[in-house]
Protein backbone atom coordinates (compact mmCIF):
# COMPACT_ATOMS: atom_id res chain seq x y z
CA UNK A 1 0.00 0.00 0.00
CA UNK A 2 1.71 3.71 -1.24
CA UNK A 3 0.69 6.64 0.55
CA UNK A 4 -1.89 7.66 -1.53
CA UNK A 5 -3.73 4.58 -1.10
CA UNK A 6 -3.28 4.76 2.62
CA UNK A 7 -4.46 8.23 2.67
CA UNK A 8 -7.44 7.65 0.90
CA UNK A 9 -8.52 4.48 2.99
CA UNK A 10 -8.31 6.46 5.96
CA UNK A 11 -10.20 9.19 4.69
CA UNK A 12 -12.99 7.02 3.79
CA UNK A 13 -12.70 5.48 7.69
CA UNK A 14 -12.87 9.22 9.18
CA UNK A 15 -16.18 10.09 6.95
CA UNK A 16 -18.01 6.02 7.74
CA UNK A 17 -17.45 4.81 3.96
CA UNK A 18 -15.13 1.87 5.15
CA UNK A 19 -16.10 -1.58 4.75
CA UNK A 20 -15.72 -3.99 7.97
CA UNK A 21 -12.19 -5.48 6.14
CA UNK A 22 -11.47 -1.74 5.95
CA UNK A 23 -12.20 -0.62 9.18
CA UNK A 24 -10.13 -3.80 10.38
CA UNK A 25 -7.18 -2.27 8.51
CA UNK A 26 -7.24 1.25 9.90
CA UNK A 27 -8.15 -0.29 13.64
CA UNK A 28 -5.02 -2.45 13.33
CA UNK A 29 -2.72 -0.33 12.57
CA UNK A 30 -4.29 1.92 15.09
CA UNK A 31 -3.41 -0.52 18.17
CA UNK A 32 0.17 -0.89 16.25
CA UNK A 33 1.31 2.35 16.72
CA UNK A 34 -0.19 3.00 19.86
CA UNK A 35 1.64 0.36 20.92
CA UNK A 36 4.71 1.27 19.16
CA UNK A 37 4.36 4.71 20.35
CA UNK A 38 4.89 3.90 23.78
CA UNK A 39 7.42 0.65 23.40
CA UNK A 40 10.76 1.86 24.97
CA UNK A 41 13.12 -0.03 21.95
CA UNK A 42 11.40 1.45 19.19
CA UNK A 43 13.52 3.53 16.91
CA UNK A 44 12.65 7.35 17.13
CA UNK A 45 11.94 7.01 13.28
CA UNK A 46 9.56 4.63 13.87
CA UNK A 47 7.68 6.94 16.25
CA UNK A 48 4.51 9.28 15.42
CA UNK A 49 5.19 13.04 17.18
CA UNK A 50 3.18 13.10 19.82
CA UNK A 51 1.24 16.15 19.13
CA UNK A 52 0.10 14.24 15.70
CA UNK A 53 -0.63 11.21 17.12
CA UNK A 54 -3.08 12.34 19.56
CA UNK A 55 -4.79 14.36 16.80
CA UNK A 56 -4.85 11.27 14.10
CA UNK A 57 -6.14 8.87 16.91
CA UNK A 58 -8.47 11.65 18.17
CA UNK A 59 -9.60 11.54 14.23
CA UNK A 60 -9.95 8.02 14.17
CA UNK A 61 -11.11 7.35 17.24
CA UNK A 62 -14.55 9.62 17.33
CA UNK A 63 -14.91 9.44 13.31
CA UNK A 64 -15.06 12.86 12.75
CA UNK A 65 -13.49 14.19 9.48
CA UNK A 66 -10.14 15.58 9.03
CA UNK A 67 -9.51 18.13 11.77
CA UNK A 68 -5.69 18.87 10.38
CA UNK A 69 -4.59 20.25 7.19
CA UNK A 70 -4.11 17.64 4.50
CA UNK A 71 -0.29 18.15 4.37
CA UNK A 72 -0.05 17.19 8.35
CA UNK A 73 -2.52 14.07 8.08
CA UNK A 74 0.17 13.05 4.63
CA UNK A 75 2.34 13.52 6.79
CA UNK A 76 1.51 11.56 9.70
CA UNK A 77 0.75 8.90 6.60
CA UNK A 78 4.15 8.68 5.30
CA UNK A 79 5.24 8.22 9.02
CA UNK A 80 3.22 5.02 8.95
CA UNK A 81 3.66 4.10 5.73
CA UNK A 82 7.40 4.40 4.78
CA UNK A 83 8.69 5.17 8.78
CA UNK A 84 7.14 2.08 10.61
CA UNK A 85 5.24 0.28 7.93
CA UNK A 86 2.65 -0.61 10.25
CA UNK A 87 -0.56 0.68 8.54
CA UNK A 88 -1.25 -2.30 6.38
CA UNK A 89 1.38 -5.03 7.79
CA UNK A 90 0.17 -8.54 6.43
CA UNK A 91 -3.34 -7.55 8.22
CA UNK A 92 -4.44 -9.37 4.33
CA UNK A 93 -7.51 -11.24 5.48
CA UNK A 94 -6.07 -13.88 3.55
CA UNK A 95 -4.51 -16.40 7.08
CA UNK A 96 -2.16 -18.59 6.93
CA UNK A 97 -2.46 -22.05 7.72
CA UNK A 98 -1.48 -21.06 11.17
CA UNK A 99 -4.58 -18.67 11.75
CA UNK A 100 -6.52 -20.76 10.30
CA UNK A 101 -6.31 -23.81 12.80
CA UNK A 102 -5.97 -21.56 15.74
CA UNK A 103 -9.19 -19.67 14.88
CA UNK A 104 -10.91 -21.76 12.97
CA UNK A 105 -13.95 -21.83 15.42
CA UNK A 106 -14.50 -18.06 14.89
CA UNK A 107 -17.26 -16.26 17.38
CA UNK A 108 -19.18 -13.58 16.21
CA UNK A 109 -19.77 -10.34 18.05
CA UNK A 110 -22.64 -9.83 20.68
CA UNK A 111 -25.67 -7.97 19.60
CA UNK A 112 -29.02 -6.00 20.59
CA UNK A 113 -30.74 -8.11 22.56
CA UNK A 114 -32.39 -7.97 26.26
CA UNK A 115 -35.32 -9.96 28.23
CA UNK A 116 -38.05 -8.03 29.89
CA UNK A 117 -39.43 -9.32 32.91
CA UNK A 118 -42.86 -7.82 34.41
CA UNK A 119 -44.47 -6.86 37.66
CA UNK A 120 -46.73 -10.26 37.19
CA UNK A 121 -43.86 -12.60 36.22
CA UNK A 122 -44.38 -12.76 32.26
CA UNK A 123 -40.99 -12.47 30.29
CA UNK A 124 -40.66 -10.92 26.82
CA UNK A 125 -37.44 -12.07 24.73
CA UNK A 126 -37.51 -8.39 22.84
CA UNK A 127 -35.77 -9.89 19.77
CA UNK A 128 -38.32 -12.08 19.45
CA UNK A 129 -41.81 -9.00 19.45
CA UNK A 130 -42.54 -6.85 16.69
CA UNK A 131 -41.42 -3.30 16.66
CA UNK A 132 -44.52 -1.07 18.70
CA UNK A 133 -46.25 -1.80 21.99
CA UNK A 134 -45.29 -4.80 23.42
CA UNK A 135 -47.64 -4.43 26.99
CA UNK A 136 -49.53 -2.44 28.85
CA UNK A 137 -49.26 -2.44 32.37
CA UNK A 138 -51.04 -0.43 35.32
CA UNK A 139 -51.42 2.70 33.22
CA UNK A 140 -48.36 2.03 31.63
CA UNK A 141 -47.03 1.43 27.66
CA UNK A 142 -44.20 -0.27 27.07
CA UNK A 143 -43.11 0.08 23.40
CA UNK A 144 -40.15 -1.14 21.23
CA UNK A 145 -39.01 0.88 19.27
CA UNK A 146 -37.39 0.40 15.12
CA UNK A 147 -33.79 1.16 16.33
CA UNK A 148 -34.07 -1.63 19.57
CA UNK A 149 -34.82 0.50 22.37
CA UNK A 150 -37.39 -0.03 25.35
CA UNK A 151 -39.67 3.07 25.90
CA UNK A 152 -41.93 3.55 29.23
CA UNK A 153 -44.53 5.81 28.06
CA UNK A 154 -47.43 6.64 30.96
CA UNK A 155 -50.90 7.04 29.54
CA UNK A 156 -52.98 7.31 32.51
CA UNK A 157 -52.89 9.78 35.76
CA UNK A 158 -54.38 7.03 37.95
CA UNK A 159 -51.18 4.51 36.70
CA UNK A 160 -50.29 2.10 39.94
CA UNK A 161 -47.45 2.49 41.57
CA UNK A 162 -45.27 -0.37 43.19
CA UNK A 163 -44.85 -2.11 40.52
CA UNK A 164 -41.47 -3.05 39.17
CA UNK A 165 -39.83 -4.47 35.92
CA UNK A 166 -36.57 -5.81 35.27
CA UNK A 167 -34.93 -5.40 31.84
CA UNK A 168 -31.70 -8.20 31.81
CA UNK A 169 -29.05 -8.55 28.67
CA UNK A 170 -27.51 -12.21 28.92
CA UNK A 171 -23.41 -12.54 27.79
CA UNK A 172 -23.32 -10.84 24.33
CA UNK A 173 -26.26 -8.97 24.65
CA UNK A 174 -26.88 -4.88 24.99
CA UNK A 175 -29.98 -2.85 24.88
CA UNK A 176 -31.22 1.00 26.27
CA UNK A 177 -33.84 1.56 27.79
CA UNK A 178 -35.77 5.02 28.17
CA UNK A 179 -37.72 5.22 31.60
CA UNK A 180 -40.96 6.50 32.61
CA UNK A 181 -38.94 10.02 33.59
CA UNK A 182 -37.21 9.88 30.18
CA UNK A 183 -33.90 8.74 31.68
CA UNK A 184 -32.36 6.96 29.34
CA UNK A 185 -29.66 3.83 30.49
CA UNK A 186 -27.60 1.67 28.08
CA UNK A 187 -26.96 -1.86 29.64
CA UNK A 188 -23.51 -3.86 28.70
CA UNK A 189 -23.73 -7.42 28.45
CA UNK A 190 -24.80 -10.13 31.46
CA UNK A 191 -26.39 -7.04 33.14
CA UNK A 192 -29.94 -6.13 34.82
CA UNK A 193 -31.46 -3.19 35.91
CA UNK A 194 -34.92 -3.37 38.09
CA UNK A 195 -37.19 0.00 38.21
CA UNK A 196 -40.39 0.94 39.11
CA UNK A 197 -42.82 1.15 35.92
CA UNK A 198 -43.97 4.40 37.00
CA UNK A 199 -40.86 6.21 37.86
CA UNK A 200 -40.72 9.63 38.67
CA UNK A 201 -44.40 9.94 38.32
CA UNK A 202 -44.87 10.21 42.29
CA UNK A 203 -41.89 9.78 44.84
CA UNK A 204 -38.27 8.96 44.10
CA UNK A 205 -36.06 7.60 41.21
CA UNK A 206 -34.67 4.77 42.10
CA UNK A 207 -33.27 1.31 40.54
CA UNK A 208 -31.08 -1.52 41.44
CA UNK A 209 -28.05 -2.39 38.94
CA UNK A 210 -26.24 -5.66 38.43
CA UNK A 211 -23.14 -5.41 36.14
CA UNK A 212 -22.48 -2.00 34.11
CA UNK A 213 -25.04 0.79 32.84
CA UNK A 214 -24.20 4.41 31.31
CA UNK A 215 -27.18 6.46 33.27
CA UNK A 216 -27.94 9.51 31.25
CA UNK A 217 -30.26 10.92 33.53
CA UNK A 218 -33.36 13.89 33.02
CA UNK A 219 -32.95 16.34 35.72
CA UNK A 220 -35.64 16.77 38.69
CA UNK A 221 -34.01 18.82 41.62
CA UNK A 222 -37.17 17.66 43.55
CA UNK A 223 -36.93 13.92 42.70
CA UNK A 224 -33.36 12.17 43.30
CA UNK A 225 -32.01 9.40 41.01
CA UNK A 226 -30.65 6.71 43.12
CA UNK A 227 -28.64 3.79 41.51
CA UNK A 228 -28.46 0.71 44.08
CA UNK A 229 -25.51 -1.94 43.44
CA UNK A 230 -24.14 -4.15 45.68
CA UNK A 231 -24.17 -2.72 48.67
CA UNK A 232 -23.41 1.02 46.75
CA UNK A 233 -25.49 3.99 46.11
CA UNK A 234 -24.99 6.84 43.56
CA UNK A 235 -27.41 9.59 43.94
CA UNK A 236 -27.76 12.04 41.07
CA UNK A 237 -30.01 14.99 40.50
CA UNK A 238 -29.69 15.44 37.12
CA UNK A 239 -26.61 13.96 34.89
CA UNK A 240 -23.97 11.07 33.02
CA UNK A 241 -22.18 8.51 34.88
CA UNK A 242 -21.18 4.85 34.30
CA UNK A 243 -21.31 1.93 37.04
CA UNK A 244 -19.37 -0.96 36.86
CA UNK A 245 -20.95 -3.58 39.26
CA UNK A 246 -20.61 -6.66 37.94
CA UNK A 247 -19.21 -9.73 40.74
CA UNK A 248 -16.10 -10.77 38.99
CA UNK A 249 -14.23 -7.01 39.31
CA UNK A 250 -12.39 -5.90 42.34
CA UNK A 251 -14.17 -2.66 43.17
CA UNK A 252 -17.92 -1.23 42.06
CA UNK A 253 -16.50 1.42 39.86
CA UNK A 254 -18.40 5.07 39.45
CA UNK A 255 -17.44 6.94 36.83
CA UNK A 256 -19.05 10.65 35.93
CA UNK A 257 -19.09 12.13 32.15
CA UNK A 258 -20.83 15.68 33.10
CA UNK A 259 -22.74 16.88 36.68
CA UNK A 260 -21.96 15.73 40.06
CA UNK A 261 -22.80 12.49 42.19
CA UNK A 262 -22.66 11.14 45.53
CA UNK A 263 -21.43 7.30 46.45
CA UNK A 264 -22.21 5.74 49.70
CA UNK A 265 -20.86 2.81 50.81
CA UNK A 266 -20.81 1.42 54.20
CA UNK A 267 -21.67 5.16 55.46
CA UNK A 268 -18.75 6.37 53.89
CA UNK A 269 -19.45 9.37 50.99
CA UNK A 270 -17.63 11.29 48.04
CA UNK A 271 -18.40 13.43 45.80
CA UNK A 272 -17.17 13.05 42.18
CA UNK A 273 -16.31 14.85 39.90
CA UNK A 274 -16.39 14.92 35.85
CA UNK A 275 -13.32 12.55 34.94
CA UNK A 276 -13.81 10.95 38.26
CA UNK A 277 -14.06 7.69 39.37
CA UNK A 278 -15.14 6.26 42.55
CA UNK A 279 -13.98 2.88 43.27
CA UNK A 280 -16.04 0.96 46.00
CA UNK A 281 -14.34 -1.93 47.84
CA UNK A 282 -14.14 -3.66 51.08
CA UNK A 283 -16.50 -0.81 52.45
CA UNK A 284 -14.24 2.01 51.28
CA UNK A 285 -14.13 4.47 48.60
CA UNK A 286 -11.32 5.84 46.80
CA UNK A 287 -11.24 8.56 43.64
CA UNK A 288 -9.20 9.07 40.94
CA UNK A 289 -9.17 10.63 37.61
CA UNK A 290 -9.71 8.54 34.97
CA UNK A 291 -9.25 8.94 30.83
CA UNK A 292 -13.67 8.40 30.67
CA UNK A 293 -13.51 7.41 26.91
CA UNK A 294 -11.52 4.27 28.32
CA UNK A 295 -14.34 3.28 30.17
CA UNK A 296 -17.66 4.26 27.85
CA UNK A 297 -15.82 2.45 25.24
CA UNK A 298 -18.58 -0.44 25.43
CA UNK A 299 -21.29 2.02 24.74
CA UNK A 300 -20.01 3.36 21.53
CA UNK A 301 -19.60 0.09 20.20
CA UNK A 302 -15.57 -0.20 20.53
CA UNK A 303 -12.85 -2.10 22.60
CA UNK A 304 -9.94 1.01 24.09
CA UNK A 305 -7.37 -0.74 25.52
CA UNK A 306 -4.77 1.92 27.55
CA UNK A 307 -2.42 0.29 29.09
CA UNK A 308 -4.98 -2.11 30.52
CA UNK A 309 -4.94 -5.10 32.10
CA UNK A 310 -4.91 -8.37 30.15
CA UNK A 311 -7.17 -9.80 32.26
CA UNK A 312 -9.75 -7.07 32.77
CA UNK A 313 -9.31 -6.70 29.05
CA UNK A 314 -10.49 -10.57 28.72
CA UNK A 315 -13.03 -9.75 31.17
CA UNK A 316 -14.69 -7.72 28.90
CA UNK A 317 -14.20 -9.17 25.65
CA UNK A 318 -15.48 -12.69 27.35
CA UNK A 319 -18.59 -11.03 28.36
CA UNK A 320 -19.46 -9.61 24.78
CA UNK A 321 -18.14 -12.72 22.84
CA UNK A 322 -19.65 -14.91 25.36
CA UNK A 323 -16.54 -17.33 26.18
CA UNK A 324 -14.77 -18.60 28.69
CA UNK A 325 -10.86 -17.64 29.28
CA UNK A 326 -8.99 -20.06 30.64
CA UNK A 327 -5.04 -19.15 31.66
CA UNK A 328 -2.07 -21.42 30.77
CA UNK A 329 0.67 -20.71 34.10
CA UNK A 330 3.18 -18.92 31.45
CA UNK A 331 1.02 -15.96 31.37
CA UNK A 332 2.37 -13.29 33.78
CA UNK A 333 0.00 -11.65 35.95
CA UNK A 334 0.76 -7.96 34.71
CA UNK A 335 0.54 -7.76 31.11
CA UNK A 336 -1.07 -4.69 29.77
CA UNK A 337 -2.83 -4.40 26.58
CA UNK A 338 -3.00 -1.27 24.04
CA UNK A 339 -5.28 -0.42 20.83
CA UNK A 340 -8.83 0.66 20.02
CA UNK A 341 -10.96 -1.72 17.68
CA UNK A 342 -14.75 -2.00 16.97
CA UNK A 343 -17.17 -4.22 18.93
CA UNK A 344 -18.28 -5.69 15.50
CA UNK A 345 -15.34 -7.58 14.66
CA UNK A 346 -15.01 -11.20 15.11
CA UNK A 347 -13.35 -12.58 18.29
CA UNK A 348 -10.61 -13.48 16.25
CA UNK A 349 -9.87 -10.21 14.96
CA UNK A 350 -9.83 -9.04 18.37
CA UNK A 351 -7.18 -11.74 19.99
CA UNK A 352 -5.06 -11.18 16.94
CA UNK A 353 -4.58 -7.19 17.62
CA UNK A 354 -3.65 -8.01 21.26
CA UNK A 355 -1.86 -11.04 19.66
CA UNK A 356 0.90 -8.12 18.08
CA UNK A 357 2.54 -7.40 21.47
CA UNK A 358 4.05 -10.64 21.02
CA UNK A 359 3.47 -11.06 25.06
CA UNK A 360 0.67 -13.68 24.65
CA UNK A 361 -1.12 -16.13 22.13
CA UNK A 362 -4.44 -17.64 21.86
CA UNK A 363 -6.36 -20.64 20.45
CA UNK A 364 -10.13 -20.50 20.29
CA UNK A 365 -11.68 -24.06 20.70
CA UNK A 366 -15.84 -23.81 20.71
CA UNK A 367 -16.86 -20.79 23.47
CA UNK A 368 -13.34 -21.64 25.21
CA UNK A 369 -10.38 -18.77 24.61
CA UNK A 370 -6.68 -20.37 25.65
CA UNK A 371 -4.09 -17.86 26.51
CA UNK A 372 -0.36 -18.97 26.57
CA UNK A 373 3.01 -17.15 26.74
Amino acid sequence: MNQKEAGQLLDKYLQGKASQQEETIVQSWLMNQTARNHAEETPDEYILPSEMWSAVYQSIHQKKRRIWPRTVIAAAIAVIVFGAGLFYYNLNIDRGPHDQAVYKNDVSPGKVGATLTLANGKKIRLSDVANGAIAKEAGIIISKTADGQLVYEVKENNAETGNTNTLTTALGETYILTLPDKSKVWMNAASSLTYSATLGERGGRRVKLEGEAYFQITKDKAHPFVVESRGQTVEVLGTHFNVNSYADEAAITTTLIEGSVKVTANGHHQVIKPNEQALSSGGKITVRTVDVEEIVDWKDGDFYFNNLSLRNAMRKIARWYNVKVVYDASVPEDIESTGYISRTNKLSSVLKLIEKSGDVHFKIEGKTVYVSK
